[in-house]
């Protein structure tokens, strides 16, 4: 009879194993389960995050746009700075793109993508021979299958700056004005593009303006950089209304133009 007892008294506990496991089981699964739940909905976010990133405009966005082969250099220091004559005229954040041959673009871009202007300094990757302009009319959110025509010339502490509008444009007044400038020594090339003013006088004046504002913070030990601008330093001319008697914005100066 003490057999048959001691079954007895080991049966009561198998059914509370068997519900503790099944607990158990339970539990790993709904763990599971939340955790995928969890994932699935960051994964939702996460998509439709990039589906709305897709959907904004990129007409003069306040982003510098990716160019092929060059990279953003977080830990470089400006060389350069544009001094501010009131509060509304602050630039964007700087942006330093570094190449892996050598080369360098500083990029100056003003709140609501209203003005851009960019100091590039070559080095193996540049091309004489290449022209600047269809990377200007993409930088500009116009693409770069659209032309551009010249606009007449302003004076600045650099000397003659060519400008730029989109060929054929109906209303020039309106219409935003690219420039550029190319220094052989040191090897230099300054570039941007600018929508600043209600009339084509007012824009080649804001062009100028930005231009001779323009200082070097740092020559990176390249005293040819820092002796040019120095010698521009005295040439610099007062930002203000351009006045009738200056050939800038002359009828003449306004007819030289052709496509390119």
């Amino acid at each position: 009879m003490q057999p048959y007892q001691a079954d007895s008294a080991l049966t009561p506990s198998a059914p509370r194993l068997h519900l503790a496991m099944a607990s158990f089981a339970d539990e790993v699964v709904g763990t599971f389960a939340r955790l995928f739940a969890y994932v699935g909905t960051l994964a939702l976010f996460a998509i439709l995050g990039l589906a709305a990133l897709g959907q904004l405009p990129a007409f003069h966005g306040d982003e510098v746009p990716a160019v092929p082969g060059w990279i953003v250099a977080d830990r470089s220091h400006p060389a350069f700075a544009v001094s501010q004559i009131d509060s509304s005229d602050k630039p964007e954040p700087y942006t330093i793109l570094r190449h892996p041959e050598g080369g360098r673009r500083d990029v100056i871009r003003w709140a609501g993508g209203t003005a851009e202007l960019e100091i590039y300094r070559p080095g193996a990757e540049f091309d004489p021979a290449q022209s600047n302009i269809p990377d200007m009319a993409a930088r500009m959110g116009l693409g770069e299958l659209v032309s551009l025509e010249e606009a007449g010339t302003i004076d600045t502490k650099f000397g003659p700056i060519a400008l730029f509008r989109p060929t054929g444009t109906a209303k020039p007044a309106s219409s935003c004005l690219g420039f550029l400038k190319r220094v052989e020594q040191p090897a230099l090339l300054i570039s941007g593009w600018s929508c600043q003013g209600d009339t084509l006088p007012a824009r080649r004046a804001a062009i100028a303006c930005t231009l001779n504002r323009l200082t070097l913070l740092t020559s990176g030990n390249e005293p040819k950089l820092a002796g040019l601008f120095a010698q521009a330093e005295l040439k610099r001319r007062a930002c203000g209304p351009l006045g009738p008697a200056d050939w800038v914005n002359s009828a003449a100066n306004a007819q030289l133009r052709g496509s390119l």
